[in-house]
Order: C-alpha cells, then structure tokens, then sequence
C-alpha cells in the first residue's frame, strides 16, 4: 500500500497526530521529525504520482494550495528560505509537496537537506513532543486560516 494513503487514512480516522488541516484538494501536516523547525508536507487528495495526471481544475487548484501552504509554513516559522520539494522516487508515487524552512547555516554546508545523513535528518531526537506540536499545529493553522480569509 502507498505510506501517503496510509497518512491520508491516519488522518480520516483522527489518528494522526501531526496533521494540521484539511484544504480542497490535500491535507497538510506536520513532519514527524523537525530537523528544520516548521518541516511540513502538503499532502494530494488523489492517488497520482504526477501533476499532469491531475484533472486541469483539481490541478490548478492543488498548485494554488501548495502556494498558500508555502506561505503559511513561511509565515508562521519565519525561515531566511523555504525550500519546495515535490519528489516521488521510492516508495512514495502518491504526490506530496514538502516545505523545508532553512535558516543560515542550518546545515554544515549549503545543499538540500538530502545532503544530510538519514541517521541526522530522521533521527529520533527531533520528534517533537506533544506541547510543541500542538503549539507549531496551533502556529501554522492560524497563518492558514489569515491565508483563506483573504481569498473570500
């Protein structure tokens, strides 16, 4: 089975803990692990493995939320850049955008976060605990919601 679905399900069934809100046309949560503070991911409501596999309007409007998630994630953790990152190799062929917020010398040297070792970026250390997460959901939820007042 496909590791975002199985997300999308968690979230369905109020069992995950990481997401943060459901828009028209994805979820977005929290990463589990917060190497770089803020670390989100927007998750597709449908089962594709790439944008032009999408309908023109659920398209359009994905790219639309993926910008006001961006901003949002830049809003609320106030990095000095955010990375965008729409991948899909593995075993993830369901698409998922994730936002990196990067700060000066947030790494030892310049680079994608993929640079890092997967023992540093996964490790076990940056799980958040429940007061932080709720705390960064609580951030980021209120950046969403000035976000989507302004589009009415």
């Amino acid at each position: 089975m496909c590791g975002v679905c199985d997300r999308i399900q968690l979230i369905k069934e109020g069992r995950n803990p990481y997401f943060v809100k459901e828009l028209e046309t994805g979820y977005v949560v929290l990463g589990d692990h917060q190497r770089f503070q803020g670390y989100t991911v927007f998750l597709c409501k449908e089962h594709a493995s790439e944008l032009h596999f999408l309908e023109k309007e659920f398209k359009n409007r994905f790219l639309q939320e993926m910008a006001l998630t961006a901003e949002a994630v830049y809003r609320a953790f106030g990095p000095d850049k955010l990375n965008y990152e729409l991948l899909g190799s593995g075993n993830f062929t369901h698409m998922h955008w994730h936002f990196y917020p990067r700060t000066v010398g947030d790494t030892p040297a310049p680079g994608p976060v993929w640079k890092l070792p997967v023992e540093e970026l996964y490790n076990d250390k940056y799980l958040p605990g429940d007061e932080t997460l709720f705390l960064m959901k609580e951030k980021l939820n209120e950046e969403l919601e000035k976000l989507l007042a302004q589009q009415d």
